[in-house]
């Protein structure tokens, strides 16, 4: 179920307008941690703390996605994302801003990760028909992956969808970074990425971009979804991009598992889902990953 939230011209309307006409902000406290978005809590005169994130108001449309995305993931009832308050532009201080819960954290229950794990998969096993236009794959709108754009056009073939939605974009982004011989290797791969992908029994939901830096601990002890990519594909690659950057904890996983079982293959296809995010960092962060993104295709095509 879509969760409508206000969006207002300025923040101090949006403050009036949420929290009683005599409200006002009476500090703010920055939160580091963000490479995008400005972030910071907000201390009201009411008593009351919110989470603000803000941006140029050129960028409003990062927090337009932002909303999609954690609408979508809250539709399905099966894991915890923040309270939507409102969401906004203001041209006095030449920001774009969207306002949630402030997640104070706290102590993790017990079995934190087998719950992650179980959430997580009962997710990817919602039902996805009302994320997209036609077809099976991608999402209502287009989005973005950190600071990228990201491609949902739909698609029936979630092969058809990853290699021309996810990879292709991607590669013609980094096109500067390639010689002659490497783009050869570049179409190797793409010509042959129906031998190495597969179509899944059923579309999943995705997060997106789901490592360690886009969940946390929430107010009930619980891990809560943050920072979402989302759209209808392949549950496994989600699941690729939790081992990118060191993996999980071993009963996540085992969880998960024991509700959405890993086809066979997995390991092989891993490599693929993952190139998508190394290409990403590539286009966002510079040359550092090309090494990285040309090992990742040498090994798929040997």
């Amino acid at each position: 179920m879509k969760i409508h939230i206000n969006d207002y011209n300025s923040l101090d309307e949006a403050i009036r307008s949420e929290f009683g006409e005599s409200v006002t902000v009476e500090g703010r406290s920055y939160i580091g941690g963000g490479d995008i978005n400005d972030a910071a809590c907000l201390m009201l005169t009411n008593g009351e703390q919110v989470f603000i994130k803000s941006n140029k108001i050129s960028n409003k449309d990062f927090f337009d996605t932002e909303v999609s995305g954690l609408n979508a993931i809250a539709g399905t009832n099966t894991i915890t994302t923040p309270k939507l308050i409102c969401k906004g532009t203001d041209r006095e201080r030449g920001t774009s801003f969207l306002m949630m819960e402030l997640i104070r954290g706290g102590k993790k229950i017990k079995d934190y990760w087998e719950v992650f794990g179980r959430e997580l998969a009962a997710m990817h096993l919602a039902d996805t028909d009302d994320h997209v236009k036609s077809g099976k794959f991608g999402f209502a709108e287009n989005n973005y992956i950190g600071a990228g754009r990201q491609i949902n056009t739909c698609k029936e073939s979630w092969v058809d969808f990853f290699r021309e939605c996810r990879l292709e974009p991607q590669f013609k982004r980094a096109e500067r970074y390639f010689d002659s011989a490497f783009r050869k290797n570049i179409i190797i791969l793409m010509d042959n990425i129906d031998k190495i992908l597969t179509e899944p029994e059923k579309p999943s939901l995705l997060h997106g971009d789901l490592w360690s830096g886009n969940f946390i601990t929430g107010n009930d002890g619980k891990a809560w979804l943050i920072d979402p990519a989302v759209y209808v594909g392949h549950a496994e690659a989600d699941i690729a991009m939790t081992e990118l950057f060191g993996g999980f904890s071993g009963s996540f996983y085992s969880a998960y598992r024991e509700v959405n079982p890993t086809e066979e293959g997995y390991k092989r296809r891993k490599n693929i889902y993952n190139l998508y995010h190394m290409l990403n960092h590539l286009n966002l962060f510079g040359s550092g990953y090309l090494s990285t993104v040309r090992s990742m295709v040498y090994n798929a095509i040997r």
